[in-house]
């Protein structure tokens, strides 16, 4: 064999076996409490015994909410650029893996040239020449650098379809809220609506009364009063109801105003969950989107120091080529000839180690940012949920008491007015009565629809939502 054989065989091996420079990746340890710190509950709303379902919108038993998170889910168009960016990852990181491989390519060079007098040197001046070759080329990754590459994009791509994930999540969790603000904004319209109509009876009422010649104009004045302030309440409900409306409508992929003749029927607040079980904080790390796109990005930032590391040591490339070269020009020269070439080239920067180590030290300092950003989110995500499990158990305490206080107030309203009737009690009483009904049961409304909320929150907090669903590409994959 000959010595360049045997070089060349020597170096493909190698290249084959390789080592890798640069830090291995080791997922950052993380101090993480054994269970949340939750308030109780008497109704024992928040347990830690069972997973979070997956798609938590089941949970409120209501079917307009569930075809309309499936729609958004389908149709959301930042979802669908979401899904592009994706692809997009997934494209470079299949890229990547071709530097692993001979890179081949063919050229065809077919053309007619014509000689200046004095360039013939006495041969013909017109000719025809042709070559094609077949070119190779190789890195061979001695030192890992292909390798920290391709695992790096591969991260990249992961961290994308964590994006995604995170996505699905937000969007999800704003139609529910959303949906439930629109039930909830309804309520409150039809408790101002009901209590505008007997607010309206007790204008009848007192101003049959003045008639008789047993009221006063400022008994009537009162009463009116009080009927106005109620029905000032209604444009603005209903202006949030339609706002609300229209952002369903966005978040399905739609025209504002297409959902408003699904939507405007009034319906009820949607049945809160029996029980929403936050699991443990380690099985929140595991399930959160937003850290496992925190912690890919880290293991690619890790990876890229391992990319340029590898800039320290001699780079090895392998290159060939096969070809066929023709001439014609009526000339000793004139035929079809082969030609090869099988070369090896090695690059090493070792004189421009400072502009290496410079960029070494930028990605250790980018992999200690993003450690440092893998950390926070964690500790933010903890955060998030405990504040949720906070918010929830307390709006549910809140909304028990709210509905005993709106019962009371209408069983007293009620008695209010039959005594007025009978003229057992005054006029000041019943609208006392009347005005204390609006107020427990508007707040009631409020802290029915802030439990709903705070229980969707709950849920994005814990990733519950985590959809089986992607969306719709683009036709054909294009825009």
């Amino acid at each position: 064999m000959r010595k360049s054989d045997a070089l060349l065989a020597t170096v493909v091996i190698l290249g084959s076996v390789g080592c890798s420079v640069g830090p291995r990746y080791k997922r950052p340890d993380v101090s993480l409490p054994a269970q949340f710190t939750a308030p109780a509950t008497d109704d024992a709303t928040v347990t830690h015994t069972e997973t979070v379902d997956a798609e938590f919108w089941h949970s409120f038993h209501d079917p307009e909410l569930t075809g309309l998170v499936e729609r958004s889910l389908s149709a959301n168009n930042d979802l669908r650029s979401a899904l592009a960016h994706y692809d997009a990852a997934a494209a470079l990181w299949r890229l990547s893996k071709f530097d692993k491989y001979p890179t081949v390519t063919a050229s065809e060079d077919t053309g007619r040239q014509k000689l200046a007098a004095n360039q013939a040197f006495g041969y013909p001046r017109n000719n025809r020449y042709s070559t094609s070759t077949i070119n190779a080329s190789w890195e061979i990754d001695f030192y890992g650098r292909v390798r920290h590459n391709v695992e790096a994009q591969h991260q990249q791509l992961l961290a994308t379809g964590s994006d995604l994930a995170a996505m699905q999540v937000a969007i999800a969790g704003e139609v529910a809220s959303t949906y439930v603000d629109l039930r909830g904004q309804q309520e409150r319209l039809r408790v101002a609506q009901q209590n505008a109509d007997n607010e309206l009876k007790t204008v009848k009422l007192v101003e049959a009364t003045y008639s008789a010649g047993r009221g006063t104009q400022f008994d009537t004045a009162r009463a009116r009063a009080l009927y106005e302030s109620t029905t000032a309440r209604i444009p603005a409900l209903q202006s949030a109801i339609t706002l609300d409306e229209h952002r369903l409508a966005v978040l399905c992929g739609r025209e504002p105003d297409s959902l408003h003749a699904e939507l405007n029927a009034r319906q009820p607040l949607p049945d809160l969950p029996e029980n929403i079980s936050s699991g443990t904080p380690v099985d929140l790390v595991r399930r959160r989107p937003d850290i496992g796109a925190s912690e890919q990005r880290l293991h690619a930032a890790t990876e890229q120091i391992g990319v340029n590391t590898a800039d320290l040591f001699p780079r090895v490339n392998f290159a060939g080529l096969l070809g066929l070269m023709e001439y014609n020009a009526d000339s000793s020269f004139d035929g079809v000839s082969p030609a090869n070439l099988a070369a090896l080239n090695i690059d090493w920067s070792f004189l421009d180690r400072g502009r290496v180590k410079a960029r070494i030290a930028a990605s250790r300092a980018d992999g200690n940012a993003q450690l440092a950003q893998y950390q926070q989110t964690v500790l933010l995500a903890l955060e998030d949920v405990d504040n949720a499990l906070v918010r929830y158990a307390r709006s549910r305490d809140e909304d028990a008491a709210r509905r005993r206080a709106a019962l009371d107030s209408k069983r007293a309203a009620d008695l209010a007015s039959l005594r007025f009737k009978e003229g057992a009690t005054g006029l000041l009483d019943l609208l006392e009565a009347q005005r204390a009904q609006l107020q427990d049961e508007d707040a009631y409304a409020i802290s029915h629809l802030s439990s709903a909320t705070d229980a969707v929150g709950l849920y994005k907090s814990l990733a519950g939502g985590w959809p089986q669903h992607s969306p719709q590409p683009f036709p054909s994959g294009k825009p």
